[in-house]
């Protein structure tokens, strides 16, 4: 059976840039188990995969487009990043900014506060 095109590019994607995933994939588990301490060095890693994700996801939409399909290159992104999120669960949290705890307290310290923004009606 036939490989669906989003899936032959995850592979490819893994394969032509083997080094990079095996240096992020240590990296990937630990963050997985300890977010807090590991933010730092996910991010500056994980800006690297981005770059290689984007990429690919950008070859496999212009690839598509090319064939006339065009309306379903969102539809087929979407599928291309479900499939490396089967590999790598916490994708999404890359670029995460940590902030302090202190930063969501009222100015008193103990009560949990959100800044409130006005839309208009």
């Amino acid at each position: 059976m036939a490989q669906t095109k989003y899936k032959e590019y995850v592979e490819k994607m893994l394969r032509e840039n083997k080094d990079l995933f095996d240096k992020f994939q240590p990296i990937h588990d630990k963050y997985a188990l300890d977010p807090d301490s590991h933010q730092e060095e996910f991010n500056q890693v994980g800006e690297k995969v981005m770059n290689v994700v984007n990429e690919y996801d950008n070859k496999l939409c212009a690839s598509s487009e090319r064939g006339g399909y065009g309306k379903f290159t969102s539809n087929l992104s979407e599928k291309f990043r479900a499939e490396i999120k089967n590999h790598y669960s916490m994708l999404d949290h890359i670029g995460i900014i940590p902030t302090k705890r202190e930063e969501f307290l009222s100015p008193k310290g103990k009560d949990f506060v959100l800044k409130k923004i006005s839309l208009p009606r």
